[in-house]
C-alpha cells in the first residue's frame, strides 16, 4: 500500500510537472542563435551632444526636400541636411551641411528650423544659415525608430536603455527575441534612397510658402511628417498626430497627442484642413481651430504607401506596394472632397511604382519609379490628360513651385522650368555622388 501510494505520488507530480511545463509554453522565452541584423547603438547623451554645423559634401542618400526663400533644404536621410542656395535655379550652390544624427523631416518658419533628431524635437536659429545654432531640445517627444534592415534576416533582441541604433552588422546572434523587442512595435525609418513631395495649396497657411518680407514658412512635401499651420507645427508618427505650440517660435510648447491609427506615414495641410496618409486609407482633419484638430472623414483603400497632395475640390493620391507598405497596388486615385466629410472616388490610373506627387495650378508631376516623371493636365480631374513623360528618369521627389520643378532622381537633383507644361527645360543638375 505504501508502495502503491510512493508511486501514485510520484506519478501525480510528474503529471503536474507535465502540465505545468506545457501551460506555461507560451510564457517562455526561445533563445534563438542564427545570423540576424544586430543593433549598433548611439548612446542617447552622444546624440544628443552631436549636431552642428558639418563640412559642406555632396549628396549620397537624399531624402525629402523643403524649400524656403530661394533656398533647398535636401535632408541626407539619417545625418543632416544639405543647404544650397537655390536663387539661379540655374546654377545652385551648395553653402552649408548641418549635421543632425538620425534626421529624416524639417519644418520652418520664420529663421527658426524644427528637425527630428532620432527621437526629440530640435530646434535650431537659422538666420545664417553658413552658421546654424542649436535652440532648444525637446527629448523623447517621437516614437524610439530601427533605421532600414536586412529583411532577410530576423532582427536581434533591442534594449533601448544602450541608446538609439544607427545602424545594424549581420552577424550570429544569441539573443532574447520576441516580436515586440525585435521591432514589432517600432516604426522604421523611411527605406527610400530618395523620397517624395508636394505643393498644392500654398496660400492657405503662414506656414507653407516662405518669403522673408511676407509668408513665414516653406514648401514641403507629400511624405512630410511635419506641417506648419500659423502657429502650430503637427508632426506624424506611426499612430499618432503630435502638436506643438510655435507662437513664439524658438520655444514650442509640447501640445496634445491624437490617436489617429496605425500605419500613419504623411500630413499635408490644405486652407483649414490636415489630409494625412496612412497604409490603409487617407484621413481629413478640421483645422480651423488649429490647437484643436477634429476628425472629419477617412477615404480608405488597399493597404500601400499613400502620399496625398490637394488643389481645390480634389485630392491626388498614388498607392505603392513594396518596402514596408507591402501591398500589391500601383495606381493614382483622383478624389473628390468637395464634401470633406464625404470624400468619394472620382478615377483611377495604374501606375508602374508611384511615390511623390506635386500639384501647382491644374498642373500634376508624378514619380512613377522605373516609369520615370510623368506630367498631367489635371484641370479637368474627371479626365486628365497625360501631357508628357521623362522615363529617362527614376523620380522619387517634386516640388513644383514658381514654375520650376525640384525633383530628385536615382541620380541627382533636377531641376525644369515648367512654363511651357509641353516642353519642360532643363535648368540644372546637381550630381549623387
Amino acid at each position: 500500500m505504501t508502495t502503491f501510494i510512493k508511486k501514485t505520488g510520484i506519478g501525480i507530480f510528474f503529471v503536474l510537472f507535465a502540465a505545468s511545463f506545457w501551460g506555461c509554453q507560451d510564457h517562455f522565452t526561445q533563445v534563438i542563435k542564427q545570423m540576424a541584423n544586430v543593433p549598433i547603438y548611439k548612446p542617447y547623451e552622444e546624440m544628443r551632444t552631436s549636431v552642428e554645423m558639418g563640412t559642406v559634401n555632396t549628396l549620397q542618400r537624399p531624402g525629402k526636400i523643403y524649400f524656403r526663400d530661394n533656398f533647398i533644404f535636401i535632408s541626407e536621410v539619417g545625418k543632416g541636411i544639405h543647404i544650397y542656395d537655390n536663387s539661379n535655379p540655374s546654377a545652385p550652390v551648395n553653402i552649408s551641411f548641418i549635421d543632425i544624427p538620425g534626421n529624416v523631416d524639417i519644418a520652418i518658419k520664420n529663421d527658426v528650423l524644427y528637425a527630428d533628431n532620432f527621437t526629440d524635437l530640435i530646434v535650431m536659429d537659422i538666420s545664417d544659415l553658413t552658421n546654424c545654432k542649436l535652440i532648444n531640445r525637446y527629448k523623447d517627444v517621437f516614437p524610439y525608430a530601427l533605421p532600414p534592415y536586412d529583411e532577410s534576416y530576423p532582427i536581434a533582441a533591442i534594449d533601448r536603455s544602450l541608446g538609439v541604433i544607427i545602424g545594424w552588422k549581420l552577424e550570429e546572434s544569441k539573443s532574447v527575441c520576441r516580436d515586440a523587442e525585435c521591432g514589432g512595435q517600432f516604426p522604421v525609418w523611411p527605406s527610400f534612397a530618395f523620397s517624395e513631395t508636394q505643393t498644392a495649396g500654398l496660400s492657405a497657411f503662414d506656414g507653407n510658402v516662405g518669403s522673408r518680407g511676407g509668408r513665414t514658412g516653406g514648401v514641403a512635401g507629400s511624405m512630410a511628417r511635419f506641417a506648419l499651420v500659423n502657429d502650430y507645427l503637427y508632426t506624424v508618427g506611426e499612430t499618432d498626430l503630435q502638436l506643438f505650440n510655435i507662437q513664439t517660435p524658438s520655444t514650442p510648447v509640447v501640445g496634445e497627442k491624437i490617436n489617429i491609427g496605425m500605419g500613419i506615414e504623411t500630413i499635408f495641410p490644405y486652407e483649414e484642413s490636415l489630409f494625412i496618409g496612412s497604409q490603409t486609407g487617407m484621413f481629413i482633419y478640421d483645422v480651423s481651430t488649429p490647437s484643436s484638430p477634429s476628425y472629419l472623414s477617412e477615404f480608405v483603400h488597399v493597404r500601400s504607401c499613400d502620399p496625398v497632395v490637394v488643389e481645390g475640390d480634389y485630392a491626388y493620391v498614388t498607392m505603392r506596394s513594396g518596402g514596408n507598405c507591402r501591398g500589391w497596388t500601383n495606381e493614382l486615385n483622383v478624389v473628390d472632397i468637395s464634401n470633406l466629410s464625404n470624400p468619394s472616388l472620382v478615377s483611377t490610373r495604374n501606375m508602374t511604382n508611384p511615390s511623390g506627387l506635386g500639384v501647382d495650378n491644374g498642373q500634376l508631376f508624378l514619380c512613377d519609379g522605373d516609369a520615370g516623371l510623368k506630367i498631367f493636365d489635371s484641370s479637368n480631374p474627371w479626365n486628365m490628360q497625360l501631357v508628357d513623360t521623362k522615363p529617362e528618369i527614376n523620380a522619387f521627389d517634386v516640388i513644383p513651385y514658381n514654375n520650376v520643378l525640384m525633383m530628385i532622381g536615382s541620380d541627382g537633383l533636377y531641376q525644369y522650368s515648367y512654363s511651357n507644361i509641353n516642353k519642360l527645360e532643363l535648368l540644372s543638375i546637381i550630381p549623387i555622388n
